[in-house]
């Protein structure tokens, strides 16, 4: 489990694919804090440890990983948000984030509020995920409070610190972004679905 609070960038050092498998070598000033098998999260998605170096780590990618997510669209020098995951007793300052990425969206437009940034994400209605106003939403592995729900998009208002701090700075219009909703939302949409539609599921 994670909390969607970014402890540092990592850039790409390093990319391999295996079969429909990709392998992601990352520097970063975590890397060396990092052990074999230990989950840590790349954008919002949870990844094993599988190699270390002096400064970097390895993590892979499978073929449904790199389906539902950004990652295969990374390239040496891309910067990556990460976040160990959490500690059992510790202070939970984002929200319950599962490192399960929902879907991708595209950024619609960064509209620059002097001194915040309003970013405005499009995605794919069709595949159930919903947002609602003042949730929570996981952007890039980034804990965020929507301040503009819609049908299909919705918008965040990111502050100088997380902006400079995490690879948002980067993201533009038209680039994709890694999602994950809600959980307790996504429970209450499934609860929901059932009842309009009870013969579903079991």
């Amino acid at each position: 489990m994670f909390t969607g609070i970014i402890e540092t960038l990592g850039s790409v050092t390093h990319l391999q694919r295996e079969a429909g498998n990709l392998h992601i070598t990352v520097a970063s000033t975590l890397s060396d804090e990092l052990k074999i098998d230990q989950s840590i999260s790349h954008n919002g998605v949870c990844l094993t440890v599988v190699a270390l170096s002096p400064g970097e780590h390895t993590v892979t990618a499978i073929a449904e990983t790199l389906q539902k997510s950004n990652l295969g669209t990374l390239q040496v020098g891309n910067l990556v948000n990460l976040e160990r995951c959490t500690k059992v007793g510790d202070r939970l300052d984002g929200h319950i984030v599962q490192g399960h990425v929902d879907q991708t969206a595209r950024c619609v437009s960064v509209a620059d509020q002097e001194g915040s940034w309003l970013f405005t994400f499009q995605y794919d209605r069709a595949q159930g995920n919903i947002t609602v106003e003042k949730g929570s939403i996981t952007v890039n592995g980034i804990s965020l409070t929507v301040v503009d729900s819609q049908a299909d998009r919705f918008s965040v208002a990111i502050i100088p610190y997380t902006f400079e701090h995490t690879n948002l700075h980067q993201v533009g219009a038209g680039d994709t972004v890694n999602l994950e909703f809600d959980i307790i939302g996504k429970y209450v949409a499934r609860i929901m679905e059932h009842q309009s539609h009870p013969s579903r599921g079991h």
